[in-house]
């Protein structure tokens, strides 16, 4: 379950008497803006790399980095710098020309993956939907099947658009959306005999199954990392039968897992996988990535006006770049296990609350037991008024998703403010 999904009625304050220090009149902005989100009643001014400022000043500590999206945090010097420059320069053409710097972006990309072409949109959603119809026309053109079916993974999140909540295995999400797009089927995750009986059953007589859509670990479904084994035998199912695995890295990836990609933590290569959210660092982009063999778009087959202008792909190289000279992947290691270690500690203090800890790098979750009132918007809304910004995966997970430039001592005081908040309860 997503944030704005959660958060029916942010007004209420916490439990334990916690009471937001700075609350925002929303008047003009609910008269004007679609009540698309549940809200809390925070309206932040600025930031500066893990902390951000509300319109009264008030000064927070950010684990949430725009939902895993600020990958250098705030104000980087480095994206300041590219973004002044480039916005000097030229911020948009057509792709009707060639865009140096979508090319240079493309290739930093394909030198740091097993990618081998690169089509750049807007958003996770989109770079999802291109991949979509990218397993689709390589399944009718390469492997001759008229309804192709892809398999995507119950609890699954892959995005807003028709296709990809369709693809998204979570019922609430398509509720009066009907009719969805057809050709997606849902299996559970990390099981490899759900996944193998239902290859079995669509392709008996016709071949139907052109590709297995996952994430990494997913993320809104409540921070659940792939199991090692499972993906390597479906990459195995894959090779054998020709089906397209497409990987999902749009949270995961760009060194949030601890490597560049989330596949790297699985010992496999996906034919096509997807990025967004941290690939601009807070700069909207997408991407699509894929090997060689499965690229078949021609053109006219898929586009976007603004997908890999010079300004996102100017900034997004300089993410890439700084990611690469400041080893920040070594920081995102050994500040999730700190992460992580805080976390089980506070969970052994308070086993009545919280079943387990569990994430790659520095995207974890926590998850609070089923069976006690306490949700994680209860939690989320008493760090808040405590100076600190998490985010649910679920209503009984808080993540834990800072920028990856994160330090020690931000590490330290995050655990301080969560350990407090647990006591009050």
């Amino acid at each position: 379950m997503s944030i704005e999904t959660l958060i029916q009625d942010p007004a209420i304050p916490a439990e334990a008497g916690a009471v937001l220090a700075s609350p925002y009149d929303p008047t003009d902005f609910d008269q004007s803006v679609m009540t698309t989100y549940g809200r809390f009643p925070l309206a932040l001014e600025r930031g500066s790399g893990c902390r951000v400022w509300d319109t009264q000043g008030k000064e927070y500590l950010d684990f949430v980095a725009g939902i895993a999206t600020c990958t250098l945090g705030h104000a980087h010097p480095a994206m300041v710098e590219t973004v002044t420059q480039q916005i000097q320069k030229l911020h948009h053409v057509s792709n009707l020309y060639y865009i140096p710097e979508q090319a240079q972006l493309a290739k930093w990309l394909i030198e740091h993956s097993c990618a081998d072409r690169v089509f750049f949109c807007n958003s996770g959603a989109e770079a999802n939907e291109g991949a979509i119809k990218l397993a689709r026309k390589y399944a009718h053109q390469v492997l001759k099947i008229d309804q192709p079916i892809i398999l995507t993974a119950h609890s699954s999140f892959h995005g807003r658009t028709l296709a990809t909540i369709t693809a998204t295995g979570q019922p609430k999400y398509q509720k009066d959306f009907s009719p969805l797009v057809p050709g997606f089927h849902y299996v559970p995750y990390n099981d490899i005999k759900a996944i193998a009986a239902a290859i079995s059953e669509l392709d008996e007589g016709d071949r139907a199954v052109a590709a297995i859509l996952l994430e990494p670990l997913q993320g809104e479904g409540g921070v659940r990392p792939g199991d090692k084994a499972y993906f390597q035998e479906i990459r195995r199912m894959c090779d054998e039968t020709g089906i397209l695995l497409i990987l999902d890295e749009v949270q995961v990836g760009m060194g949030r897992s601890g490597k560049y990609w989330g596949y790297e933590n699985l010992g496999i290569e996906p034919d096509i996988f997807t990025s967004a959210k941290g690939l601009g660092g807070g700069i909207p982009i997408g991407a699509v990535m894929c090997k060689a063999f499965c690229n078949v778009f021609q053109p006219g087959d898929h586009a976007s006006t603004f997908g890999g202008n010079p300004f996102a792909c100017a900034t997004a190289l300089s993410v890439c770049e700084t990611l690469e000279r400041e080893n920040i992947l070594e920081n995102v290691q050994q500040r999730g296990e700190q992460l992580r270690e805080g976390l089980r500690a506070i969970a052994a203090k308070y086993p009545e609350h919280i079943t387990e800890v569990r994430g790659w790098g520095l995207i974890n979750g926590m998850e609070l037991k089923a069976d006690i009132p306490l949700t994680a918007a209860d939690i989320v809304k008493a760090a808040i008024a405590e100076g600190l910004l998490l985010v649910p995966a679920g209503p009984k997970v808080i993540r834990f998703v800072p920028p990856l430039i994160v330090s020690v001592q931000e590490i330290d005081t995050a655990l301080q403010v969560l350990e407090k908040v647990m006591g009050n309860w």
